[in-house]
């Protein structure tokens, strides 16, 4: 196996509980051969913007109980200022910047990033933008598409109060799910299931996973089954 084998960066970007976690969740389950040659993804390094939005809210919690101000957030939990939405993926640029510097890093590893953005904060049109030049030369996105319903539906079953910090269990109030992300544009951005978009000066191969009928929760042969041809897809479009 050489870098030639494996995507370099691949972006999972979704509605909220679409099944984004879940994806990375049966990748990392599947041994490294398996995942280079059915899926072509490498050892795995994964960057989500959820740990530093959480982080955000535990540190105005903790300035509002030492009677300070809170940063971020506001009593209701949404960001006070727009630009916080565009300073998490200038940490994400940041993360991947330091990582691929540092000694763990190998042509064999596929960077995956992780993030969700609706209309209200500027959409996919103007978040993806964001992305550095590192990443965007590299990048190939794996959309999964869910409606607004299946995303709400999804959100409430995986709520689990004792983990609010989790990746796979953390969920939103349906107030906040339905201002913040009801309305998604990636699917405005493209004008097929498969194929390439532009971002900036780069032309970025993408294809859409669907998942309305939810084969991302048991994350088992269906799972696979589906995912295996779509990034085959994927990889093509990479390399043509």
């Amino acid at each position: 196996m050489n870098e030639e084998n494996v995507f370099p960066i691949l972006l999972l970007i979704a509605r909220p509980a679409a099944g984004k976690s879940e994806i990375i969740h049966y990748i990392n389950s599947l041994s490294a051969q398996k995942r280079a040659i059915s899926f072509h993804i490498g050892s795995l390094k994964s960057f989500d913007d959820f740990p530093f939005l959480w982080r955000w809210f535990e540190e105005d919690m903790l300035l509002e109980k030492l009677g300070q101000e809170r940063l971020y957030t506001d009593h209701n939990g949404y960001f006070k200022s727009a630009y916080l939405w565009d300073l998490l993926i200038n940490l994400i640029n940041l993360d991947y910047q330091k990582y691929t510097l540092s000694e763990t890093y190998s042509a064999n590893t596929t960077i995956l990033i992780e993030f969700s953005r609706g209309k209200e904060h500027g959409g996919y049109r103007h978040a993806l933008p964001l992305l550095s030049d590192e990443i965007l030369e590299n990048l190939s996105i794996l959309y999964v598409n869910v409606s607004w319903e299946e995303s709400l539906r999804k959100n409430r079953k995986r709520f689990n109060p004792e983990k609010p910090d989790s990746i796979l269990e953390h969920s939103l109030p349906d107030e906040k799910l339905e201002r913040l992300y009801r309305d998604c544009d990636f699917q405005e951005l493209v004008d097929a299931p498969a194929g390439k978009v532009t971002i900036r000066d780069f032309q970025v191969p993408y294809v859409i996973f669907e998942n309305e009928d939810d084969v991302t929760s048991v994350m088992g042969t269906a799972l696979g089954k589906r995912l295996e041809p779509l990034l085959q897809t994927l990889w093509s479009i990479r390399s043509a």
